[in-house]
């Protein structure tokens, strides 16, 4: 998910926190602008309008904010909540992203054009009611004009936001869908003519207006509302500060700061990048003084951002569609994501712990903003506010719902000191002062930051209903599925590696979202077929979605750290797959073996109740030591610089550890154990030769 707004150069100094004096200096803005650049490939490449212009577009997208806070709260129906999302989404990203960076800044006649034409398209298909979509199988020359025009509108407007990959990879389904006839065994279908296709993808709830817009209009977006509350009330700049005045002073603490800090930052913006960026902007002097070398540095800071998308309480937009699919509590989807949260979050503090020694740093004095106490008596809460979500869901509240409630309790508390006041104390003082007041605080800017950063996600969650669309109508996942199973004879173990490999190479292409939904209709269906629980193969799948983030040549967190640090961008990339590699091995475990299901938690709460706690344990003890090995087989250190021998026995114990089965986890913890016996000979052995 995006975080609250596209963090551009002009955004930075008020999200941002001022350098520590120990850091080492501050990033250039040269490095910023790389960054922004990165971020802009990712969100779009947004206009910054002025004057009059200005302010229509920021009233438009509070008016789109308001709106979503009313339904989460209201009663629309999904028959109209679905289009008019979808209507907010393209007229506004139309006023926002140029056709061409040489038209930024400004919006041209074609702009307004379409974003009139996607009301336009709304509008006919609301004021049409149930006879629009009773039609839907032969629909008129109308229905035709309005829902090609809506299919040409939504790749455009994922052109713009997303790139040229997400509309490529579109019309090759669109052409898939028109065109089965003529294709070979087994990929053939009867083939479907275009009012047939129109008809599904635009006057039903299958296509465009399917799984993935209900889940961005009645879920993200109040996420990003919510995410944007945070920022704009300081909470950013607070989470950054308590990192610093937690950790520090300790060879990993510059490490250890970037770790806890990308934690906080990311839970409540669910973006890699921006968590990258926000932090690295920071973070990156003081990793430098502290001994890191550019890449190393930048690998660790992407890593660090990764852990945003698989965070409680937000995760990643893809997060939200998996309870949506599943049909299961969101709730349910925190809980199966804690455990390897914990376990992603561990990889990284080893691998600090293990750079330490390995670059062999020194003490850095971080000289700390204020004391943790003082921060946490003065800032308390900006914690409230992001635990309440999950409070709320316990209580007995709709995701939904608690979103909003977790909004409204943001709000309020901002206004318990003065410099987080969402809407500032003396903006009453006069009626001049109370328009200006009010058009420039922080609360009009925090909704129009939570309707500008859902714009990419939801663009391309609509695109993505055209995908599901096409795989629904012609059957495409089922063949996928049975194609992929053949090609592993069965083996639920090369099915799985299978899969993990389809998903990887769909995110080479596209963002974590259009990643996950691709995936999850077309290779899902084959680890389900072969009894992997339906939670454990979306979760598989999840995991391995966001590998995208990491991946070129859409490794735009690493890609944005190298900017940061002055790096090269594949070092850097290959670097933050050395941090993050071992926590993506887990994922196997809860699919080839039910005792691995543990590491979900159950994947559900009425199951989570009656739980075997100690094989949750055993699983999860047994994960942590797989990845401690990984972390040394991957870093070459352990209590001390592995030899050949010693490193291959880590690699070779980490992976056996990783496989759910009695006699790997013999062989795993037989290979540490022996490992760590040859390590301490030799470091006995090293004093015995001096002396």
């Amino acid at each position: 998910m995006s975080g609250p707004a596209s963090l551009d150069q002009g955004d930075l100094p008020t999200i941002i926190p001022g350098l520590p004096a120990e850091s080492g200096g501050a990033v250039s803005d040269e490095a910023l602008r790389k960054a922004e650049a990165f971020i802009e490939e990712e969100e779009g490449a947004a206009n910054k309008l002025r004057g009059p212009l200005g302010w229509f577009v920021l009233f438009f997208a509070v008016v789109m904010s308001a709106f979503h806070l009313y339904t989460a709260y209201g009663i629309v129906a999904t028959q109209t909540l679905r289009p008019v999302h979808v209507a907010f989404v393209l007229s506004l990203s139309f006023l926002l992203f140029p056709v061409a960076k040489k038209y930024r800044h400004r919006v041209m006649w074609w702009d307004w054009i379409a974003a009139l034409l996607s009301i336009a398209v709304t509008a006919y298909l609301l004021v049409g009611g149930d006879d629009f979509t009773d039609r839907n199988t032969s629909p008129e020359a109308w229905d035709i004009f309005f829902g090609v025009a809506l299919i040409v509108m939504v790749m455009e407007v994922m052109r713009r936001t997303n790139g040229w990959i997400m509309p490529v990879i579109t019309t090759a389904f669109i052409a898939y869908a028109l065109f089965g006839a003529y294709l070979p065994q087994p990929w053939t279908h009867k083939g479907y003519e275009v009012g047939r296709l129109v008809g599904h993808m635009y006057m039903t709830l299958e296509g465009i207006y399917g799984v993935a817009v209900d889940v961005s209009s009645s879920l993200i977006i109040l996420f990003t509302i919510f995410g944007a509350f945070l920022q704009y009330s300081g909470a950013g700049k607070f989470y950054i500060d308590f990192s610093f005045a937690a950790m520090g002073g300790k060879p990993t603490g510059a490490g250890r700061t970037v770790v806890l800090a990308s934690f906080l930052l990311g839970g409540p913006s669910g973006s890699g990048v921006a968590t990258t960026v926000t932090l690295g902007a920071v973070a990156y002097p003081m990793l430098a003084k502290a001994g890191y070398e550019k890449n190393a540095a930048g690998g660790l800071l992407a890593a660090g951002g990764l852990g945003a998308i698989i965070s409680p309480p937000v995760l990643g937009a893809a997060a939200f569609l998996i309870a949506e699919f599943l049909k299961i509590s969101y709730l349910d989807v925190l809980l199966m994501a804690v455990i390897p949260t914990i376990l992603f979050y561990l990889a990284l503090f080893l691998m600090v712990e293990i750079d330490a020694r390995k670059y062999n740093m020194g003490n850095l004095v971080i000289e700390k903003p204020d004391s943790i106490w003082n921060l946490s008596r003065k800032y308390w809460y900006h914690f409230l506010s992001l635990i309440s979500i999950v409070a709320f869901m316990m209580w007995g509240f709709s995701p939904v719902l608690s979103v909003f409630w977790a909004t409204v309790v943001s709000f309020v508390t901002s206004f318990l000191r003065r410099d987080t006041a969402l809407i500032p104390y003396d903006f009453f003082k006069g009626r001049k002062s109370f328009v200006e007041g009010v058009l420039r605080s922080p609360f009009m800017k925090a909704m129009e930051g939570g309707s500008v950063g859902v714009l990419n996600v939801a663009a391309t969650c609509a695109g993505a209903g055209i995908i599901v669309g096409v795989v629904t109508l012609t059957g495409l996942g089922l063949k996928f599925s049975s194609i992929v199973i053949d090609y592993a004879g069965g083996s639920l173990l090369l099915t799985a590696l299978y899969t993990s490999l389809v998903v990887w190479i769909v995110g080479l292409a596209v963002p974590v979202t259009a990643s996950y939904i691709i995936s999850a209709v077309i290779a899902a269906p084959a680890l389900i077929k072969l009894g992997v629980p339906d939670f454990a193969a979306h979760m598989f799948i999840f995991y391995y979605a966001v590998l995208s983030e990491v991946s070129p040549p859409t490794a735009l967190s690493p890609f944005a750290a190298a900017a940061i640090t002055g790096g090269d961008p594949y070092k850097t990339t290959l670097q933050c797959w050395k941090y993050t590699v071992p926590a993506f091995l887990v994922p196997f475990m809860f699919v080839l073996d039910p005792s691995g299901l543990g590491l979900l938690l159950m994947g559900s709460t009425k199951a989570l109740a009656a739980a075997n706690w100690w094989s949750i344990a055993e699983v999860t003890i047994t994960a942590a030591v797989g990845i401690a090995a990984l972390a040394a087989g991957f870093q070459g250190w352990a209590l001390l610089k592995t030899n050949a021998v010693e490193r291959i026995l880590f690699i070779v114990a980490g992976f056996a550890l990783v496989y759910p089965s009695a006699v790997a986890d013999v062989i795993g913890f037989g290979g540490v154990v022996l490992a760590l016996v040859m390590q301490v000979v030799r470091r006995r052995a090293v004093p015995a030769a001096s002396a």
